[in-house]
């Protein structure tokens, strides 16, 4: 998960790059459409922001899963398998939010313009769907429902029976077996990757929240002189 918000992060560094040239400066500086840009770095930010804080309740309830198993205590698993259920809900209403918008330009296709529009819209595109991308891994995939795979798990623990399973449907179907007092020590393992996971992924996302600040004031500047 780090590395696509780290790959976001450099895409716009090579933009601030980009921007920096003279001629792209010039460029900027005579056209309308750069106010769609700006709003959409307002969307950006909102969508960043609303991920990062998502991240940061997961990365909550997870560390509170741990001091729960460390304690052996059946209603701090229920606990989490609770709030987990309401992250989901919180997660899908805010997934539907995340919609990038079209920069609206009437340019030569295939001029200097028209290209840097595209580069910024495509920019937009990317970093919405990795947002999403991140948060529907958050709630699991939809390969198999998270009972389905309690079910394979009891019937057998082999790796084979995880494939098509991240890590947080994982670890939600091992706490369900837990519940059903079957002893199974790689909840603990898994748990402190997800933990450790989230973590790193929280801080990438504050480097690219600071990164897209750093974008749209670059071209607040342009625009203003």
């Amino acid at each position: 998960m780090e590395s696509s918000i780290k790959g976001l992060k450099n895409l716009y560094t090579s933009i601030d790059d980009l921007l920096l040239l003279p001629h792209i400066q010039q460029i900027i500086s005579r056209c309308e459409w750069i106010h769609q840009v700006l709003d959409g770095y307002v969307r950006l930010l909102d969508a960043s922001s609303t991920a990062r804080d998502l991240i940061s309740s997961t990365k909550q309830h997870v560390q509170e899963l741990l001091s729960a198993l460390r304690r052996k205590d059946a209603d701090g698993i229920r606990c989490y398998l609770s709030s987990t259920k309401k992250s989901k809900k919180i997660i899908q209403k805010s997934l539907k939010s995340f919609r990038s918008k079209s920069i609206v330009a009437p340019l030569e296709k295939g001029s200097e313009a028209w290209e840097l529009v595209q580069k910024l819209s495509d920019a937009e595109s990317i970093t919405v769907a990795t947002l999403e991308s991140l948060l529907a891994y958050l709630i699991g995939g939809r390969m198999q429902s998270g009972w389905s795979l309690v079910a394979k798990l009891m019937h057998s623990k082999k790796e084979s029976n995880f494939h098509g399973a991240n890590e947080f449907e994982k670890m939600e179907a091992l706490l369900q077996i837990c519940l059903e007092g079957v002893q199974v020590e790689e909840v603990m393992t898994l748990s402190k990757e997800v933990d450790s996971s989230i973590q790193n992924v929280e801080q990438e996302l504050e480097c690219l929240f600071r990164q897209l600040i750093r974008t749209r004031v670059l071209l607040l500047n342009f625009l203003n002189h």
